[in-house]
């Protein structure tokens, strides 16, 4: 009895074929759970909050999901973490990822049933993931050098990111509004730059791009609707230091006029205040915090547009992109840095009317503006136009180009397949597996579809016996299609991080071969 007792009386172990078992089916359950969302004709989910509100989220984005859901399984646990990493990392893929590992641990569970040991496994998987990734490198495709056609990949890698997603009825119109954003950023993938406002009302077809930035506020009243060359103080500060505010302050006065003669003294104090931040020399200072009655008077006196409670992510852009730095002490006018833009105006969109900064210093801002019935349709959209921002600001910058819908994946297992047939010993087993699992993608978008998935990959395979094959499956028309024709492309780094992540998570939940589950804290009774 006393060797079975290293752990606590709550603690649980599981060794061996029951731990393996468990990390199994944990990740298999989560990669069934997201399968339904993958490719164009793929199914969106409802996530519903048991928290206060119960605020629902319709989302076909794998990351979106995963992150929402609370999981004991450890094994679980990895695939949400590698859809986390691919979403930070590239931003696209996120399904794909989590997809790919739970078929590599699917056929690996009928390995290990036919008794092949994890580690010749992994050995395996190692050598295919290699052979895979060599595969890919010989088929891209790179059209740095020319700027029209590079601009036409990435239109279409846009659209077929898109095509996945809510927005993929008008997937041209936002394909454009996202090429023409990240091309503005000229290189750099700080996606901080683009601005995405979302306004419910009008169509999704509605949503339109424009250069500059719109700051989701009204122009107070009386103060200028139009400012020429604008010299702008970003600051965040509180105007309201002219009321005592001393909690519990009791301010003992021996007549009426005494009373007047404090309020006389805030309003003193808050004038000077006005006049340094006028001293500046600024025609628009725009404020983290609340700007009161009477310093907005005075702002409106000397011709200044004074915009109060400008969100916080909003001023910190608003500072980055007009080249300005927020400022919170106004003493020495001379190291504060001023932000300029060319033109402040009052515009509408819907019913709203918000605060449009055009020719900013830094030329690559601009604001995506999503219009959409319902906000469950505007944030499902901003999550969309998200990936296609991320997976274009990272093609910009690695220009390779792959073709897509299956066609990847088809490459990778015919070269694998190759290398199993070459292998000697029980490695073998594993490599095929490998392929099996990669072919496994294309035969998902296909059953999503609602195609008879088993007939195309068959159909696909003997294609793609044939040098410089381009075919993948067409799910609009149901059919083997050419992709290159069809203009259905994706990008390298996004196919790569897929591949090396997923077989990367398949290895860690293989290596597992037992679960230790500590005990539970008590709770005292404190009653």
């Amino acid at each position: 009895m006393a060797i079975d007792r290293i752990f606590k009386d709550e603690a649980s172990e599981e060794k061996g074929e029951r731990a393996r078992m468990a990390s199994f089916i944990g990740a298999m359950a989560i990669a069934d759970l997201v399968k339904t969302t993958l490719g164009p004709k793929g199914m969106d989910k409802i996530l519903q909050s048991t928290g206060r509100g119960r605020s629902v989220t319709v989302t076909n984005d794998g990351a979106t999901i995963l992150k929402s859901l609370h999981i004991d399984n450890p094994a679980a646990k990895v695939l949400v973490d590698i859809s986390k990493v691919q979403d930070d990392e590239v931003g696209d893929g996120t399904t794909s990822v989590v997809v790919l590992a739970g078929e590599l641990l699917r056929e690996a569970e009928k390995l290990v049933a036919a008794k092949i040991h994890p580690m010749t496994i992994i050995s395996g998987y190692r050598m295919a993931v290699e052979c895979a990734r060599n595969a890919l490198l010989q088929k891209v495709m790179d059209n740095k050098e020319d700027e029209e056609k590079f601009k036409s990949d990435l239109m279409k890698i846009a659209k077929t990111t898109l095509s996945s997603k809510i927005l993929s009825q008008d997937k041209e119109h936002f394909a454009k509004l996202a090429v023409d954003a990240v091309l503005r950023l000229k290189g750099s993938t700080n996606l901080e730059s683009i601005q995405i406002i979302k306004k419910p009302g009008g169509s999704l077809k509605d949503s339109f791009l424009d250069e500059g930035f719109i700051l989701d506020k009204k122009i107070g009243i009386g103060q200028p609707k139009r400012i020429e060359n604008a010299k702008i103080l970003v600051a965040n500060t509180a105007m309201d230091t002219d009321k005592v505010k001393i909690y519990g302050a009791r301010v003992r006065v021996d007549s009426m006029s005494r009373v007047a003669d404090i309020e006389a003294a805030e309003k003193e104090k808050m004038r000077e205040k006005v006049q340094k931040i006028i001293a500046h020399g600024i025609n628009c200072f725009v404020n983290r915090q609340l700007i009161y009655n009477f310093p907005e008077e005075l702002f409106a006196d000397a011709g200044i547009l004074a915009i109060e409670h400008a969100d916080f992510d909003g001023i910190e852009r608003l500072a980055l992109v007009t080249g300005g730095e927020i400022a919170s002490t106004f003493d020495n006018p001379e190291s504060v840095k001023l932000g300029h833009c060319k033109l402040i105006e009052e515009i509408m969109i819907g019913e709203d009317k918000l605060i449009h900064f055009s020719g900013v210093e830094l030329g690559q801002a601009c604001t995506i503006v999503l219009r959409g019935a319902s906000h469950h349709v505007l944030d499902e959209a901003e999550r969309s136009l998200h990936d296609a921002l991320c997976v274009l600001s990272q093609t910009v910058n690695d220009s390779r180009v792959l073709l897509g819908g299956g066609w990847p994946e088809m490459v990778m297992a015919k070269d694998v397949d190759e290398l199993a047939r070459k292998t000697p010993g029980k490695k073998s087993h594993a490599i095929e597996a490998f392929s099996r699992a990669l072919v496994a993608i294309p035969t998902i978008i296909a059953d999503n579809a609602g195609l008879d998935s088993a007939e195309l990959v068959a159909q696909l395979r003997a294609e793609h016996q044939k040098e410089g094959c381009t075919a993948g499956i067409d799910v609009i028309s149901g059919s083997v299609g050419d992709m290159a024709q069809l203009g259905i492309s994706e990008a390298f780094k996004v196919k790569h991080a897929v591949l090396l992540s997923a077989t990367e998570a398949a290895e860690m939940i293989l290596r597992v071969d037992e679960i230790i589950t500590c005990a539970p804290r008590k709770r005292e009774n404190r009653m």
